[in-house]
């Protein structure tokens, strides 16, 4: 199974999302469509970037080092804000 870490960026607030599915673009409906409660008051929410990951724990691994203080500076030397 694939997953998928991805990047969303709200275009209320301006504010990132990060987090992990196996379809990018059914979750990236489900943000729009209110139905996620982290993401639900800021909407619409567009996509930014996405990684491509063999296991659960990797993606999991992966989203927890982009939501820390060094993620969002790699994610924003790498212009994804």
């Amino acid at each position: 199974m694939i997953y998928y870490v991805y990047v969303l960026k709200s275009e209320r607030d301006g504010k990132r999302y990060i987090g992990i599915t196996k379809n990018v673009n059914v979750r990236l409906k489900d943000h729009n469509r209110g139905k996620v409660r982290s993401t639900y008051k800021r909407q619409p929410l567009k996509l930014l970037y996405q990684e491509e990951y063999a296991t659960t724990g990797e993606a999991k691994n992966r989203e927890r080092y982009l939501k820390s203080g060094a993620g969002r500076e790699w994610l924003d030397r790498r212009s994804i804000k």
